[in-house]
């Protein structure tokens, strides 16, 4: 129950927003944000500026579940007006056994349902002139008119106006949930069967955050090289052409508007070879984010992952098409009925694959997760230990990859300044090549030199490669080309 509160007569109400999860959970959270400035709402930038906190969960692993239940006690003991949307809002039962005195609960991808309960919770008088803006989201104001059409839950439509990214980069969602049934994972359960957005509807937010800057495009989806499946492929229309909504002609499409296209969560199919071709083409980054999980057919079987076996060939085969080829991958240690031989087995694929980004979880058991049931479990010591092993080949192999790009010139993308207290200010930066994902990849120091000052944060710039570590590399600034995306840019006319 929440008490009565009157319409504000002065000064907007303010939210609190709290974000946890992965860039797909991102997405949501910037258009729920994006929603709130619509009706008039304000973020607050702290606890003691709220009126109320939203707190968008996840709900994946056990430490994440544990990171959101924390959250959602805090903001509780900050402001007492709690309402929880997210993938652990899914299991309501699980919140209310802590936290029985949030205010309300909602599912993943449901702005509906949290405008609803801000509304209730945090009315605000309507406005002649606001209540004109458009929502940011299909039937999302009280008394909108659904639209004629087959779903809105997954906002198909929708591009987010508010960014929780910097003005350079974007997450670009191309579908929500997943066909496959990973004996790991309930991200079928969270976040229901795949639903793909329309290309028409991607291309133009993509188009639209090029023309207002951003220089990087990081797509994502549960299963991004099953994208359109659901739908068969359908059509729809960009700029006055039918687009099919497949990996392929979207990646054509993404490719011809001039930024970095960065895919990421891309399964091995047959089809991402054509996906390759494009980046041998220079028509969108050379990289992809597979989650590959193990190497072991037995493993990989008892995970009901696709591809077992097969994937050593298929990287190799990528990599003949696009030598410069980037790929990242994640791993799984300490599955259940994992033996020795079978981690053997992992490590020697690593050898072999000698992947360029590598990281790795111990197994944890996921409530509701049919690999709980599966016989084997692999103690806690043994897990660590295998961890630990792993760790070590992949820092290894990343350490011999990285020094042979010392003495090479790079793309790198300015991301943040790194000055010390007697810099020259702009002297010192952070960004990240081609092969580098925000957040989970790594990063490449900079010193400006005789560019002190003039490289400003989302620049793209040339960087001579002078060192490199186990992770990171280390450069100076040999040149500062212009941007020119095959966008026109807001502010400017024609091509910039």
């Amino acid at each position: 129950m929440t008490e009565a509160v009157k319409p504000a007569t002065a000064g907007a109400r303010k939210v609190g927003f709290i974000s946890l999860g992965c860039p797909k959970a991102l997405v949501d959270s910037e258009r729920i944000l994006t929603q709130l400035r619509v009706e008039g709402y304000e973020v607050a930038p702290s606890y003691e500026d709220a009126d109320a906190v939203i707190v968008n969960t996840c709900g994946f692993i056990t430490p994440a579940v544990e990171e959101s239940l924390n959250a959602i006690g805090e903001a509780l003991d900050a402001t007492g007006k709690v309402i929880v949307t997210g993938c652990l809002g899914e299991r309501p039962e699980k919140i209310m056994e802590r936290h029985p005195k949030v205010a309300a609960i909602t599912g993943s991808e449901a702005v509906d349902d949290v405008m609803g309960h801000v509304r209730t919770l945090l009315p605000i008088e309507t406005d002649a002139f606001t209540g004109l803006l458009p929502v940011a989201a299909p039937g999302t104001r009280a008394g909108a008119e659904q639209p004629a059409r087959e779903d809105t839950r997954h906002g198909d439509v929708f591009a987010p106006s508010v960014k929780l990214t910097p003005r350079h980069y974007a997450y670009v969602k191309i579908a929500e949930g997943c066909n496959h049934t990973c004996s790991f994972c309930i991200i079928p359960k969270l976040r229901g069967l795949q639903v793909s957005r329309d290309a028409g509807a991607v291309l133009y937010e993509a188009f639209r955050l090029i023309a207002g800057g951003t220089k990087e495009l990081m797509i994502i989806s549960q299963d991004t090289s099953a994208y359109g499946v659901d739908v068969r492929y359908r059509e729809s229309e960009f700029q006055g052409e039918q687009v099919r909504a497949h990996l392929t002609d979207l990646a054509v499409k993404l490719g011809e508007m001039g930024a970095w296209v960065r895919m990421h969560y891309v399964y091995p199919y047959p089809h991402v070879e054509k996906i390759v071709e494009l980046m041998a083409q220079g028509k969108i980054l050379p990289y992809l984010d597979v989650p590959l999980q193990h190497a072991s057919p037995k493993v990989l079987r008892a995970m009901r992952r696709p591809g077992a076996g097969k994937q050593l060939d298929t990287i190799r085969r990528w990599r003949e098409i696009c030598p410069e080829l980037v790929i990242r991958s994640t791993f799984i240690v300490g599955f259940p009925g994992e033996t020795e031989e079978d981690f053997q087995e992992l490590l020697t694929f690593l050898e072999d694959a000698r992947l360029d980004r590598v990281g790795a979880f111990a197994y944890s058991d996921v409530e509701e997760a049919d690999a709980n049931a599966l016989p084997g479990a692999v103690p806690q010591e043994v897990k660590e230990e295998r961890l630990a092993r792993f760790m070590e080949v992949a820092q290894r192999i990343s350490a011999e990859k990285l020094v042979e790009k010392v003495g090479t010139v790079m793309d790198v993308i300015i991301d943040e300044f790194n000055d010390d207290e007697d810099d020259q200010p702009g002297t010192k930066l952070i960004g990240r090549t081609k092969g580098d994902a925000p957040g989970i990849d790594g990063q490449v120091y900079v010193y400006a030199a005789d560019f002190a000052g003039a490289v400003k944060i989302g620049d793209i710039v040339r960087v001579r490669i002078e060192d490199s570590d186990e992770y990171d590399l280390y450069g100076e600034v040999v040149e500062t080309p212009e941007w020119r995306p095959n966008v026109p840019q807001l502010g400017h006319f024609g091509k910039h």
